[in-house]
């Protein structure tokens, strides 16, 4: 029993310190998508991500990676070689080039197409901010008569 004592104390104590490592997770957002030049039937956009850090220390990274659903579906993806640091309870905008394949740019037209009259599309992004997972839901409100049914 006496050899059982060390090992019990030692797991304890990992356990401790594990917990107390523990971060919130990141809260991300899309702030903005602008326009990049493209090649051949590729579009390509900046998509600017908020970065808030609810946790007590710097977070610090070096590159970024991000996918992007739209309604559902596979839109785009990219990375960037940045880096950088999110202060302790601060935030920071960093912008991420995307391309878009021209299958996914067809396949979201004629999604639209079919569907109902919308007044917003959905999004979701997901990536790594330096070993940092972030997920993040959100809508994209549309203009109205953008999608109305034609006669």
């Amino acid at each position: 029993m006496k050899r059982r004592t060390p090992f019990l104390a030692v797991l304890i104590l990992i356990l401790a310190g594990c917990a107390l490592w523990q971060r919130e997770p990141l809260r991300v957002s899309v702030a903005g998508i602008e326009p990049l030049p493209g090649q051949g039937l590729e579009a390509r956009f900046a998509v600017q991500l908020r970065i808030q850090n609810p946790n007590d220390k710097a977070l610090s990274f070096d590159g970024i990676s991000l996918d992007l659903d739209l309604a559902g579906k596979s839109f785009a993806s990219g990375v960037s070689d940045q880096s950088g640091s999110v202060p302790r309870f601060g935030e920071i905008v960093v912008a991420v080039p995307v391309t878009v394949p021209a299958l996914a740019l067809v396949r979201q037209a004629i999604g639209l197409a079919r569907g109902e009259r919308l007044s917003k599309i959905d999004y979701e992004v997901r990536g790594r901010l330096g070993g940092a997972v972030f997920e993040t839901l959100g809508d994209i409100p549309l203009p109205a008569g953008l999608l109305e049914p034609t006669r």
